[in-house]
């Protein structure tokens, strides 16, 4: 049986934010964790379940590749719940609603940064060749003032008053315990009284980051690059998030790309294809020469190997170029090629025309004409 999509485990639909997800994921897991369930396999396979939708779709990159490409577009081998990295807060607060606050671990303040994207343009010249730009990122860097800590100078956390310190808060209904997350310290157990006055106790202010960012030859329209450590400041001395170039390929007057072939079209006069002709043909690095043989019929296409695109997935070599004649009817003549050109029709009879008379010769068969 194929795995359940992910937002159909966790009861969210898919422009669920990161505060949906662990809302729903909460719930869910108070009503199938083993140690609530002891023994029910059925309910284990479900929090395993969970887990591991609840893993995936709460990391950005991994989320990405699964609204692209389903389950084939994240790594398999999910293994028993407690491998997951990153599930320490949330298992905190669901141990201690089944247990009534059984631990007093304080959560750290510190928040990794939000990642960035950054549309990058490109002419399909600079997708052949690979580019060098600087683009300007605007994002949130740790205040200067402060040194990233929320803090004016010379000035400390205080105690939570509403915790007393604790990072949490109990209360009691009944038989039963239920410890939350402070709301005023989040889970710290500390607040800053006296902030820095530069950045409001955030401990991060807004700049503009110069980057060089390179991109290489044979880029496709959709390619993500992306820059570890290069995203948004975290706050309060939390880790940085991740820039993404998301690159994207401008139209070409001449060529059409598939993949890492080209497709273009050349037109050629009545002449040139009955007769059979030699062509310049344009290519992204120089032109060459085309031989175009006699009696060349219109939409013929001509493979030229090697002309296209450089393998950026290979690694080495080159995609191939299609080249499609059209033949071009003459739209004003003269006396004198009108001339020709009917006296041309009128020697030719059908053999020179096979293709009309292969065609006239079905419609006779098929309508007995």
């Amino acid at each position: 049986m194929g795995k359940r999509d992910y937002y159909e485990v966790l009861g969210v639909g898919r422009s669920a934010t990161e505060n949906d997800l662990k809302s729903a994921y909460r719930r869910l897991a108070m009503k199938y964790h083993p140690d609530r369930t002891q023994g029910d396999k059925e309910s284990e396979e479900k929090f395993k379940e969970l887990s591991e939708a609840y893993a995936v779709l709460t990391d950005s990159a991994k989320r990405s590749n699964y609204d692209q490409f389903g389950h084939a577009g994240v790594e398999s081998g999910f293994g028993d719940f407690r491998d997951f990295s990153g599930f320490g807060d949330i298992f905190g607060d669901i141990f201690e609603d089944f247990f009534g606050g059984a631990t007093t671990r304080r959560r750290s303040q510190a928040r990794r940064g939000d990642d960035l994207a950054y549309s990058l343009n490109l002419t399909l010249e600079e997708a052949f060749i690979g580019v060098e730009r600087e683009i300007s990122i605007p994002r949130k860097e740790a205040c200067e003032e402060c040194g990233g800590s929320g803090l004016a100078p010379g000035s400390s956390r205080g105690t939570c008053q509403t915790c007393r310190g604790a990072g949490r808060l109990r209360q009691t209904q009944g038989l039963f315990s239920v410890t939350r997350t402070c709301h005023r310290c989040g889970g710290s157990g500390s607040v800053i009284e006296n902030p820095c006055r530069s950045c409001m106790g955030e401990g991060r202010s807004r700049t503009v980051r110069k980057l060089n960012v390179t991109v290489p030859a044979g880029v496709d329209a959709g390619s993500r690059i992306r820059y570890r450590g290069e995203g948004e400041a975290g706050s309060l001395g939390g880790q940085r998030g991740d820039l993404y170039i998301l690159v994207d390929i401008m139209e070409h007057e001449l060529f059409e790309r598939d993949g890492d072939n080209l497709i273009c079209e050349m037109p050629i006069s009545f002449p040139q294809a009955a007769l059979g002709t030699q062509r310049e043909v344009p290519t992204l690095d120089g032109n060459i020469t085309l031989k175009i043989p006699p009696g060349t019929q219109t939409h013929k296409v001509f493979r030229i190997r090697g002309r296209g695109m450089p393998c950026l997935r290979r690694g080495h070599g080159r995609g191939d170029l299609y080249v499609k004649v059209v033949v071009e009817t003459p739209t004003k003549l003269n006396d004198r090629q009108r001339e020709l050109l009917e006296e041309f029709a009128e020697i030719s009879g059908d053999d020179a025309h096979p293709l009309s008379k292969n065609f006239f010769d079905k419609f006779k068969g098929v309508f007995g004409a």
